[in-house]
């Protein structure tokens, strides 16, 4: 059951509306990795998830992240404030949202493109949900400190800067939630891995060349890793 409460999560200030960066904050509004896919994907892998301590996890975030989604829509609105008053050189920067939208956000990321559901990662098994959630709060916090690099104004900066710190809130309950598991970290799902290929590194990308060299690293030497030069042409490769 959802609620409604007349009340942001983060009070937003916003002082000279700045409709360029208002249509920069639909990123995380109808974007890729914006608040309403992270609150879709949480909720759906809440409602498949059977162990009950973690199904309260997902859909505990998956909820908040509709928080989060009201802040930046409000955010946005606010400085897409001068498209709806009719200001006819702001419109001109984008007439899908002055003309369309009516100077207000929509479900479409900062290009015009619609959201869609292809950007949701829901697998049904805990473990890769978990690690899904974890790289999704990741990109969002990126994201949000590449709009902070881009903002002028302190008010919308302080509310950013809350949405950015609750993304690793986020990624530190989905890390504890996955290390709690009876699994490790290279274990997905139930079926055993073949041993003749599991701690083979394949170096596909031989030689020197202005693109690099060949390097080392724990990636593929040490813990007992067995390198495979150019496997494409060697049989123990395959």
């Amino acid at each position: 059951m959802y609620h409604h409460v007349k009340k942001l999560m983060y009070t937003v200030n916003v002082g000279d509306p700045d409709p360029r960066f208002g249509k920069m904050l639909l990123e995380q509004f109808g974007g890729a990795n914006g608040e309403l896919a992270a609150a879709l994907q949480y909720s759906i892998q809440g409602l498949n998830c059977e162990d009950p301590g973690r199904k309260d996890l997902l859909m505990d975030i998956g909820t908040e992240e509709l928080s989060h989604l009201e802040v930046i829509g409000s955010l946005a609105r606010m400085h897409l404030k001068p498209l709806k008053e009719g200001d006819k050189s702001e419109a001109e920067q984008d007439p899908l949202i002055a003309v369309v939208g009516g100077g207000g956000v929509s479900l479409n990321n900062s290009q015009g493109n619609p959201w869609t559901a292809d950007y949701l990662k829901i697998s049904g098994q805990i473990e890769v949900d978990l690690r899904s959630n974890i790289a999704a709060e990741a990109r969002a916090k990126i994201t949000y400190e590449r709009l902070i690099n881009y903002c002028d104004c302190p008010g919308t900066k302080d509310a950013l800067k809350f949405l950015m710190t609750r993304e690793i809130a986020h990624m530190k309950a989905f890390g504890a939630a996955l290390e709690s598991l009876s699994k490790g970290p290279l274990e997905i799902g139930e079926l055993p891995v073949m041993d003749e290929y599991v701690n083979k590194y394949f170096n596909d990308s031989t030689g020197e060349g202005e693109l690099g060299e060949d390097t080392t690293g724990p990636w593929n030497s040490g813990n007992g890793w067995e390198v495979v030069n150019n496997p494409g042409f060697d049989s123990a490769g395959k």
